[in-house]
């Protein structure tokens, strides 16, 4: 299930705000209110709380349209876009499957951290242009001319550069940051397998984390790092560390995963002539004469061999039981129109992302508009446990 929100959509491309988000929103909104109040003590404190939250929206902006270089290049080399998800260390485009080869890789990849440079360098341009006319005290004193600048040059020159740190920050080659994407890219190009290429930026991925989080532990115990500081601070290096490392274990294994499952056919996968239901029986025969009676949670409802939709558990459980003998199959499935099927020659690759996509445990597979079987989760985990992923 997604967690979160939707806000719209940008070009046809849903966006998402992970609720993990607001907590950073919160804490960078606070982070700013209070350099605001050390730089700008003659603001009110209503000015410079606004002045935080809007600084604090535009920097998710640019995070959203770093996000968006990815996403509409992905388009451009052919591959499905879905989603952007906003979170707590960002932004992630749900690019629906990997490129199909090193160069749309790299395209794909690169045009994110030089959209966050051209950006900051924009922003520090324009701020530029915004500052007022200094004396020679101000110029040689940082504090003085901080608290000279107006709230529009306070903004630009403080998004300018966290734009610039973006941009650089993620070149780190550290998979799947965008540099362990171009590093992959390279690799790919070099040994023409994926999945080696992969697994090599995976291990670089995660040694970089490993050394960001030994570095936040030594902060944290007084080891003063350049541009990261010292204390408690190091403990957001940590958390970055960590989720970097999870992250680079978990994109190997979906390669993995779609390595395995490449060109293996759906109707080698699928479970032929699954139980079906008819939609005029009640759901209480459902439950009495199938559910119970089977480790199915759903059932393709089909009759005179025509698909008319899926049954499943959980529309059971809408229904309360005192209506289960008056309510009928029909009136609860998910109709047939409003189903993803699969056809029986199709990938098990492509299959397993429209159940992801979906979050489903089974899809419905038609051949020649009937049902010829049934496509399940542990259908596919099964056929992965016996082929041994790494």
């Amino acid at each position: 299930m997604n967690r979160g929100i939707t806000i719209g959509r940008i070009f046809g491309i849903r966006i998402n705000i992970d609720w993990s988000w607001l907590l950073i929103f919160a804490l960078i909104t606070w982070n700013l209110s209070t350099l605001f109040m050390e730089t700008h003590p003659g603001w009110t404190l209503a000015a410079q709380w606004g002045l935080a939250l809007v600084a604090a929206v535009l920097f998710f902006l640019s995070v959203l349209a770093h996000e968006l270089a990815h996403s509409l290049m992905a388009r451009a080399q052919g591959i499905p876009v879905l989603s952007i998800t906003l979170f707590l260390f960002g932004g992630v485009s749900n690019i629906q499957r990997e490129p199909p080869s090193p160069r749309a890789e790299f395209l794909i990849t690169i045009v994110g951290p030089l959209t966050s440079i051209v950006l900051g360098g924009l922003l520090i341009l324009v701020g530029s242009f915004a500052l007022p006319t200094l004396s020679p005290e101000a110029l040689n004193n940082p504090s003085g001319l901080a608290a000279q600048l107006s709230p529009l040059a306070t903004i630009l020159l403080w998004l300018g550069p966290v734009n610039l740190v973006l941009g650089v920050f993620n070149l780190i080659p550290g998979f799947p940051l965008d540099g362990g994407r171009l590093l992959r890219s390279l690799l790919w190009a070099i040994t023409d397998n994926l999945r080696q290429a992969t697994r090599w930026a995976s291990w670089v991925g995660q040694g970089v984390a490993w050394l960001l989080i030994f570095a936040g532990i030594a902060m944290v115990f007084g080891l003063e790092l350049p541009l990261f500081g010292t204390g408690l601070s190091g403990l957001w290096l940590v958390l970055i560390g960590w989720f970097l490392s999870t992250a680079a274990v978990q994109s190997y294994r979906q390669v993995v995963v779609q390595d395995i499952l490449e060109d293996v056919p759906v109707s080698q996968l699928m479970r032929r002539n699954p139980p079906t239901v008819p939609g005029s029986v009640t759901i209480a025969t459902l439950v009495h004469e199938h559910l119970m009676h089977s480790d199915e949670h759903a059932f393709p409802v089909v009759e005179d061999g025509r698909l008319l939709g899926l049954v499943t558990l959980e529309d059971v459980r809408k229904i309360s039981r005192d209506q289960w003998e008056t309510t009928l199959v029909r009136d609860v499935m998910t109709p047939a129109a409003a189903l993803t099927t699969l056809s029986p020659p199709k990938d098990a690759s492509e299959a397993l992302q429209k159940l992801q996509q979906r979050d489903v445990r089974q899809l419905p597979v038609l051949e020649n508009g009937r049902l010829a079987g049934l496509l399940r989760r542990r259908d596919i985990l099964k056929w992965l446990q016996l082929q041994g992923t790494e």
